[in-house]
């Protein structure tokens, strides 16, 4: 059994890098270096996920809960664009926006085969911390 960190690992945080960076490069007017910084990754990989060689999820693409996971990238890219928060932060959000809405429940039974199990917060907790140090 996966836990749910490692779910998000696995098929959710791959996609989200990749909207983040398209949405950052096509709406923000941010080059692909700046994004690979923000990302601490090379600018290489954030070529790869706006050519999609990367971050390739049709299962959550067809998800009826893409329109809302949508929602939480552009705000997370918002929010790294106008330098508001850090790169970990504004990835736990999506996290949390991941549970919230359903998706985190979808993977694990739909494609894993599983019976969801209970994520103990850690995201909320890291969040929460930022919050009370800004």
């Amino acid at each position: 059994m996966k836990i749910p960190c490692e779910v998000v690992v696995w098929y959710v945080l791959p996609l989200v890098r990749r909207e983040v960076a398209k949405e950052l490069v096509g709406t923000y007017h941010m080059s692909q270096a700046n994004v690979a910084r923000k990302f601490g990754v090379t600018d290489a990989a954030i070529s790869q996920y706006l050519k999609k060689k990367r971050g390739e999820s049709s299962m959550i693409e067809r998800s009826v809960h893409y329109p809302e996971l949508m929602e939480a990238i552009r705000e997370a890219a918002k929010n790294l664009a106008e330098d508001k928060a850090p790169f970990e932060s504004e990835m736990c959000k999506v996290c949390v926006a991941v549970r919230r809405i359903g998706l985190l429940e979808e993977i694990y039974t739909d494609y894993l085969g599983e019976k969801p199990v209970e994520c103990v917060n850690m995201c909320g907790t890291i969040i929460q911390s930022d919050i009370k140090s800004a």
